[in-house]
């Protein structure tokens, strides 16, 4: 069992509290726009940290972290991008592929909205763990975590951070 904490739109803002709720996960899956790569560093020192970068991200982060992640976690294929939309919304640079070669896990940030969908079309889920950070309107800052168990998604848990 691998446990993942999943976080995205910090936005150059991490909150202590990230490490307290991700203090018992394997890894941390970061869905874009860290804002510095000093963000993406104090997680990295923490935590083995898969990462895209965003569309606020620079080049220093850029050259580290891919626009797009499609990956293994143990037997769960997974797909990680920053703007990638949502099942029947999906940007036109997803769209193509994801139709084509679904993955069972596709993982987007950008829209600062926390989504839970299975896409029954094409057998995935999609998670958006919503803004972690302080820039943005979302008004609820949200953390996800959960476990992969062989083949399966288990235990998602939303977290809410304080203030705003």
């Amino acid at each position: 069992m691998t446990r993942i904490g999943l976080i995205s739109d910090t936005h150059n803002y991490l909150d202590d509290a990230v490490f307290k709720h991700f203090e018992n996960c394997d890894e941390i899956w970061h869905a874009g726009d860290f804002g510095t790569i000093e963000l993406a560093d104090r997680l990295a020192a923490f935590k083995p940290l898969k990462g895209v970068y965003g569309n606020i991200d620079g080049k220093d982060v850029r050259i580290t972290y891919p626009e797009h992640l499609r990956f293994k976690c143990e037997d769960v294929d997974v797909w990680m991008t920053h703007i990638g939309g949502y099942p029947d919304r999906y940007s036109s640079f997803v769209k193509p592929e994801i139709y084509n070669n679904p993955p069972q896990l596709f993982i987007c940030g950008h829209s600062h909205i926390l989504k839970v969908i299975f896409d029954k079309k094409i057998n995935c889920l999609h998670l958006n763990p919503g803004a972690a950070g302080k820039q943005g309107w979302h008004k609820v800052r949200t953390l996800m975590k959960f476990d992969i168990n062989g083949s399966k998604i288990e235990n998602l848990k939303v977290i809410e951070l304080n203030g705003r």
